[in-house]
């Protein structure tokens, strides 16, 4: 445990747990937004709650390129040995459909907002500039496509959480420490 290639970096981790808080709580707002509220009577309220999301979740796409750098240029720590090869094999492409899918999430949150005639804001300092202009037919496509990605990245990030309960209640290795914590 004192090799210091079992843990990720205090960047790493940061980004990391950075990125969960805003990710699960852009998820609660969509979710909440989309499922409990309503355009009924003045939908002001429904506005303010979606743009939030919207400020929230447009941030994701700036730290998924951090952290994609930074986990290019800073290896991640070596898998245990426990593990079968298959198993270290799912794991690195667990990996990468995390990053693939929160990168594809906020882009298209992004592509739905434009396509419906509305601005993608980054945490109320500005906008992201639009690429594209209204576009129901786009819209038609995108909003279920964005529902979709949501859902799928809900349980890749679940299936991910209980992955890191496992190695650190089961199979008592470093797995969750490596992203918790550093050698002393």
């Amino acid at each position: 445990m004192n090799n210091k290639t079992e843990y990720y970096t205090r960047t790493a981790q940061a980004l990391h747990w950075i990125m969960a808080i805003i990710f699960i709580a852009a998820w609660i707002i969509g979710f909440y937004s989309d499922n409990f509220l309503s355009y009924d009577n003045d939908g002001s309220f429904k506005g303010q709650v979606i743009t939030l999301h919207k400020n929230i979740a447009t941030t994701l796409i700036f730290l998924i390129v951090i952290r994609l750098f930074w986990r290019y240029t800073h290896p991640a720590p070596k898998l245990p040995d426990s593990m079968s090869p298959l198993m270290q094999k799912l794991a690195h492409l667990g990996h990468l459909g995390l990053y693939f899918i929160l990168l594809a999430l906020p882009i298209t949150g992004c592509l739905f907002s434009w396509s419906a005639g509305h601005p993608a804001p980054v945490l109320y300092l500005f906008e992201i500039p639009r690429l594209i202009q209204d576009n129901p037919e786009l819209l038609a496509i995108v909003k279920p496509l964005h529902i979709y990605i949501s859902w799928a990245a809900a349980l890749l990030i679940i299936g991910h959480v209980l992955a890191a309960l496992k190695h650190h209640f089961i199979d008592k290795d470093n797995v969750l420490r490596s992203m918790t914590r550093q050698p002393k």
